[in-house]
């Protein structure tokens, strides 16, 4: 349904309007709570130039996909309402034309642009409308309230709410809230709000722009806590704030986004002295953390190493097995088949026998016994499989500019492994790992990390040094 003023046509009402802050409240039902991949089920539109209502759209609309039950409880609104309810693209030039250039206004104003600005786009129209949200307005004129939920807001205000979780009755409502805003001294603010400087229009509902103004322009890691102070996302930057600022300042559909969007209640972070401090700390903080919306980097850690111990006849004996805690590994393995690999050329190349190395897991017979070598000159073959691979595997650190002037990062890289990292004072001599491991703290190694220490190596040669064990 659409009411326009009688007296003048549409066209000529939207260009009396132009100029002037004009208003377009909005409401939206949907099939789920992301636009890329749900479909607008009713929506209603109040244009109000500030005093009053001036024109009024809502209709049901087909989504053209099955409404599911639990929207249905909720809304009431099911698939043979909307049988015959005209689709998206059939209304969208009404609604670009009703739109116009006014202040796009909703309770939780990015989830309803978002949905209206995807649909659209899909109809080849842009919408590029200022935002204004009546959460955060709420909250300026009215500080302090426990809850700015529309239901709640709307019953502490004594404003009315009728036909709840329907397009129509929560657009009205919303604008009775607008209005009795208006009445309260939120026109400051609104200028404030709707300036291009502010970050009102596309900070997550639950942010402020203290949160993002307050972060520091320099390297480190930013955690995303949610309403019960859980980190659900950790990223890294060269530039913290802006790294952040660039999660919010886009509408995309993206479920993922707008997931996270919702949930993001607080922000948190550490400065690192580095970019590669910042991309070690991340891929750990994520691997401890496990958190929601972060989906790279969550592998499994390393789970093999090879190991040396001596067997009952005097035989040194190597075996691929899990990672433990506790014995020391001569290198580790994110695979059981890369370690089984380069263990069996080892064993081609210094002649060791196949079953002292568990390649060959049958049992030892009578002749095997009788025609291995003596342990002596076995365990020599051993040895020096041993050294070439440890000469394969490198100790270095790495050493970049510290937090202070008197101090280094360092982080160090153990036979071909992550050992730790941590900041050292200017005196400190780099010789031998031994050395520097009183002064780091130890971190667990993941191929990730591996591979970006050695990758920055390369690009810097002169901040590798060579260590001894």
């Amino acid at each position: 349904m659409i009411e326009l003023d009688p007296e003048s046509s549409f066209r000529n009402q939207v260009s009396r309007f132009v100029f002037n802050n004009m208003y377009a409240i909005i409401d939206i039902e949907t099939t789920g709570g992301h636009a890329s991949a749900n479909g607008i089920t009713e929506i209603a539109v109040y244009i109000h130039d500030g005093d009053r209502v001036v024109k009024r759209f809502e209709t049901l609309i087909n989504p053209g996909l099955p409404i599911p039950r639990f929207i249905t409880a909720l809304t009431g609104i099911d698939n043979a309402m909307v049988a015959d309810a005209p689709s998206f693209e059939e209304v969208a030039e009404t609604l670009h034309e009703l739109l116009g250039n006014h202040i796009f206004i909703a309770h939780n104003v990015n989830f309803d642009y978002s949905f209206v600005k995807h649909h659209m786009s899909a109809c080849g129209y842009e919408l590029q409308s200022r935002k204004l949200c009546t959460v955060r307005l709420g909250r300026k004129v009215f500080p302090g309230l426990p809850s700015y939920s529309l239901g709640n807001l709307c019953r502490r205000l004594n404003i009315p709410i009728e036909n709840r979780h329907r397009a129509g009755g929560d657009a009205a409502a919303t604008v009775l809230l607008f209005e009795h805003l208006l009445k309260h001294g939120a026109k400051a603010h609104i200028d404030l709000m709707l300036k291009r400087s502010s970050s009102e229009q596309w900070l997550p509902l639950h942010l402020n722009k203290a949160d993002i103004s307050e972060l520091p322009a320099k390297p480190g890691v930013y955690y995303f806590h949610n309403s019960k102070d859980k980190v659900i996302y950790v990223g890294k930057a060269i530039n913290i704030r802006k790294r952040v600022s660039s999660h919010f300042t886009h509408n995309d559909p993206d479920p993922k986004r707008q997931h996270l969007m919702r949930n993001v209640h607080r922000i948190s972070f550490r400065v690192c002295a580095t970019e590669l401090e910042a991309i070690v700390l991340e891929s750990t903080e994520i691997r401890k953390r496990w958190p929601a919306y972060n989906h790279s980097q969550k592998q499994p850690a390393q789970r093999f190493a090879l190991y040396q111990y001596e067997d009952s006849r005097g035989y040194q004996r190597l075996a691929i097995d899990k990672k433990k805690k506790n014995l020391p590994a001569i290198c580790q393995f994110n695979l059981l088949t890369d370690g089984l690999t380069m263990l069996k050329k080892m064993a081609a190349e210094f002649e060791l026998h196949e079953k002292l190395c568990f390649i060959n897991k049958t049992p030892f017979g009578k002749a095997d016994l009788e025609q291995m070598e003596p342990p002596p000159s076995y365990n020599l073959k051993v040895k020096k499989a041993l050294d070439t691979l440890e000469k394969q595997l490198p100790t270095f650190a790495v050493i970049d500019n510290g937090m202070k002037k008197n101090e280094r990062l360092c982080i160090l890289i153990e036979r071909g492994s992550f050992w730790g990292m941590g900041y050292l004072p200017q005196s400190v001599k780099l010789y031998s790992s031994t050395d520097l491991k009183m002064f780091l703290s130890p971190y667990a190694d993941n191929e990730y990390i591996r591979n970006s220490i050695y990758s920055f190596a390369e690009a810097n040669p002169s901040k590798r040094i060579s260590l001894e064990h």
